[in-house]
């Protein structure tokens, strides 16, 4: 029996050790916004944060994750940056946005005012098929900017989570 915390709520699986938790999060705990893209950690699709990192989910291990903070997509709804998202219009098929915007919130908790160059630096390891970089980059900048009103842009505690 594995026992973590996901999206603030405690919670426990039965399954291998060595299953990817990218599997637990969406079969076991129906939370479909982490997706699988390729499977090696390489696009970021299934980025979520554990201890307040992010983490590609298909490449990490639930056993690794016994006693830790796991927080997926969907505790980030109706959050200040997926609002970004919407208003600069980001998505064009949608299936990377939510490993995006995880990599996007842990760019900006630590660093709420990041020059250009810091976003394409953090955001670089993941990938968006549609090219939707420059979108992507907009987006974040503007949740930055909209932050600086001292709304704390990633708080794995708000109200609404699911698990």
């Amino acid at each position: 029996m594995i026992e973590f915390t996901l999206n603030g709520r405690q919670v426990r699986t039965e399954a291998e050790a060595d299953t990817p938790l990218l599997w637990v999060i969406r079969d076991e705990f129906d939370l479909k916004g982490t997706k699988y893209g390729c499977g090696v950690a390489m696009c970021g699709a299934c980025t979520v944060h554990i201890d307040g990192n992010a983490y590609r989910s298909c490449s990490y291990m639930v056993g690794q994750v016994a006693g830790k903070s796991v927080t997926t997509i969907e505790a980030l709804d109706n959050h200040p940056l997926q609002q970004a998202w919407i208003e600069e219009q980001v998505p064009q098929c949608g299936y990377c946005q939510s490993g995006q915007i995880m990599q996007a919130a842990t760019l900006l908790e630590a660093n709420p005012n990041p020059s250009e160059q810091d976003i394409v630096n953090h955001m670089s390891t993941n990938y968006c098929r549609c090219m939707a970089y420059v979108r992507i980059k907009k987006a974040i900048q503007r949740a930055a900017t909209e932050s600086q009103a001292g709304v704390n842009i990633f708080d794995p505690s708000a109200p609404n989570q699911e698990a």
